[in-house]
Protein backbone atom coordinates (compact mmCIF):
# COMPACT_ATOMS: atom_id res chain seq x y z
CA UNK A 1 0.00 0.00 0.00
CA UNK A 2 1.34 3.34 -0.97
CA UNK A 3 0.63 6.43 1.33
CA UNK A 4 1.31 10.21 0.43
CA UNK A 5 2.11 12.67 3.34
CA UNK A 6 3.39 15.85 4.00
CA UNK A 7 6.63 16.13 3.48
CA UNK A 8 8.38 16.62 6.87
CA UNK A 9 12.77 18.15 7.41
CA UNK A 10 13.65 14.63 8.36
CA UNK A 11 12.78 13.15 4.88
CA UNK A 12 15.50 15.81 3.25
CA UNK A 13 18.16 13.05 2.71
CA UNK A 14 15.57 10.09 1.39
CA UNK A 15 14.47 12.97 -0.99
CA UNK A 16 18.35 13.37 -1.64
CA UNK A 17 18.82 10.06 -2.48
CA UNK A 18 15.86 9.58 -4.80
CA UNK A 19 16.25 12.65 -6.71
CA UNK A 20 20.07 12.16 -7.11
CA UNK A 21 19.80 8.67 -8.75
CA UNK A 22 16.05 9.59 -10.35
CA UNK A 23 17.60 12.63 -11.79
CA UNK A 24 20.60 11.03 -13.53
CA UNK A 25 18.23 8.61 -14.87
CA UNK A 26 16.39 11.57 -16.16
CA UNK A 27 19.16 13.04 -17.71
CA UNK A 28 21.14 10.11 -19.05
CA UNK A 29 17.81 9.62 -21.18
CA UNK A 30 18.08 13.13 -22.94
CA UNK A 31 21.73 12.83 -23.43
CA UNK A 32 22.14 15.41 -21.21
CA UNK A 33 24.23 13.69 -18.15
CA UNK A 34 26.78 16.78 -17.42
CA UNK A 35 24.00 18.82 -16.39
CA UNK A 36 23.46 17.19 -13.08
CA UNK A 37 23.32 19.20 -9.67
CA UNK A 38 23.01 17.39 -6.74
CA UNK A 39 19.16 17.67 -4.85
CA UNK A 40 21.04 19.77 -2.03
CA UNK A 41 21.76 22.07 -4.58
CA UNK A 42 19.05 21.84 -6.84
CA UNK A 43 16.29 21.76 -4.02
CA UNK A 44 17.50 25.76 -3.32
CA UNK A 45 17.94 26.78 -6.91
CA UNK A 46 14.73 25.65 -8.33
CA UNK A 47 12.84 26.48 -5.28
CA UNK A 48 11.13 23.19 -4.16
CA UNK A 49 10.16 24.54 -1.34
CA UNK A 50 8.01 26.89 -2.93
CA UNK A 51 5.45 23.87 -3.64
CA UNK A 52 3.37 21.46 -1.73
CA UNK A 53 5.68 18.99 -1.48
CA UNK A 54 4.52 15.34 -0.23
CA UNK A 55 6.06 12.25 -0.05
CA UNK A 56 4.80 8.72 -1.10
CA UNK A 57 5.31 5.49 1.12
CA UNK A 58 5.60 2.21 0.83
CA UNK A 59 6.53 -0.25 3.30
CA UNK A 60 6.84 2.35 5.67
CA UNK A 61 9.83 3.76 3.19
CA UNK A 62 9.91 6.80 1.56
CA UNK A 63 9.99 5.71 -1.96
CA UNK A 64 9.02 8.94 -4.15
CA UNK A 65 8.08 12.57 -3.86
CA UNK A 66 6.16 14.63 -5.89
CA UNK A 67 6.04 19.13 -5.44
CA UNK A 68 3.19 20.84 -7.36
CA UNK A 69 1.35 24.10 -7.11
CA UNK A 70 -2.38 24.38 -7.80
CA UNK A 71 -2.10 24.78 -11.65
CA UNK A 72 1.64 22.92 -12.12
CA UNK A 73 3.44 19.43 -11.30
CA UNK A 74 7.13 21.25 -10.77
CA UNK A 75 8.79 17.94 -9.47
CA UNK A 76 8.03 14.20 -9.37
CA UNK A 77 10.92 11.41 -8.48
CA UNK A 78 10.73 8.08 -7.57
CA UNK A 79 13.33 5.52 -6.05
CA UNK A 80 15.02 4.28 -9.19
CA UNK A 81 14.82 0.99 -7.82
CA UNK A 82 11.02 0.82 -7.20
CA UNK A 83 9.90 2.48 -10.22
CA UNK A 84 6.69 0.59 -12.09
CA UNK A 85 5.40 0.06 -8.82
CA UNK A 86 2.43 2.67 -9.07
CA UNK A 87 4.19 4.80 -7.18
CA UNK A 88 4.68 7.65 -9.33
CA UNK A 89 0.74 7.28 -10.78
CA UNK A 90 -0.02 7.63 -7.33
CA UNK A 91 1.68 10.29 -6.66
CA UNK A 92 0.02 12.22 -9.92
CA UNK A 93 -2.96 10.97 -9.17
CA UNK A 94 -2.92 12.91 -5.73
CA UNK A 95 -1.19 16.42 -6.88
CA UNK A 96 -4.44 15.70 -9.48
CA UNK A 97 -6.95 15.32 -6.71
CA UNK A 98 -5.70 18.60 -5.06
CA UNK A 99 -4.91 20.89 -7.80
CA UNK A 100 -6.86 22.30 -10.42
CA UNK A 101 -8.58 20.73 -13.42
CA UNK A 102 -6.16 22.67 -15.71
CA UNK A 103 -2.41 21.70 -14.65
CA UNK A 104 0.67 21.73 -16.74
CA UNK A 105 4.52 20.41 -15.76
CA UNK A 106 7.26 20.24 -18.76
CA UNK A 107 9.22 16.85 -19.26
CA UNK A 108 12.56 17.02 -20.75
CA UNK A 109 12.54 15.64 -24.53
CA UNK A 110 14.06 12.11 -24.26
CA UNK A 111 12.09 11.01 -21.23
CA UNK A 112 9.54 9.27 -23.06
CA UNK A 113 9.02 7.15 -18.92
CA UNK A 114 7.66 10.44 -17.99
CA UNK A 115 5.53 11.22 -20.78
CA UNK A 116 3.91 7.91 -20.73
CA UNK A 117 3.03 8.36 -17.46
CA UNK A 118 1.70 11.88 -17.41
CA UNK A 119 -0.02 10.81 -20.95
CA UNK A 120 -1.87 8.03 -18.83
CA UNK A 121 -3.78 10.92 -16.67
CA UNK A 122 -4.52 12.86 -19.84
CA UNK A 123 -2.05 15.49 -20.18
CA UNK A 124 -0.51 16.00 -23.65
CA UNK A 125 1.69 17.38 -25.25
CA UNK A 126 1.34 21.27 -26.04
CA UNK A 127 4.05 23.25 -26.82
CA UNK A 128 7.60 22.12 -27.00
CA UNK A 129 10.15 24.84 -25.86
CA UNK A 130 14.04 25.56 -25.65
CA UNK A 131 15.80 27.52 -23.05
CA UNK A 132 18.11 27.53 -20.02
CA UNK A 133 18.10 24.32 -17.78
CA UNK A 134 16.56 25.66 -14.37
CA UNK A 135 18.88 25.44 -11.52
CA UNK A 136 22.24 25.05 -14.17
CA UNK A 137 21.59 27.92 -16.75
CA UNK A 138 24.76 27.11 -18.63
CA UNK A 139 22.84 24.03 -20.07
CA UNK A 140 20.27 24.39 -23.16
CA UNK A 141 17.28 22.02 -23.28
CA UNK A 142 14.88 21.07 -24.73
CA UNK A 143 11.41 20.52 -23.31
CA UNK A 144 7.85 19.10 -23.68
CA UNK A 145 5.35 21.46 -22.09
CA UNK A 146 2.02 18.92 -21.12
CA UNK A 147 -1.27 20.18 -19.90
CA UNK A 148 -4.12 18.63 -19.11
CA UNK A 149 -7.48 20.38 -19.67
CA UNK A 150 -10.59 20.38 -18.37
Amino acid sequence: MIVIRPYQEPDFNRLAEIHDAARRQELAAASLSCAFVPFVIASKREKLFAYQVYVAQKDQKVVGFIAFHEDEIGWLYVDVTRQKEGIGSALVAFALAHGTSEMELEVIQGNEQAKRLYKKFGFYVSEVKSGRMPGNESITLTVDVMKKGA
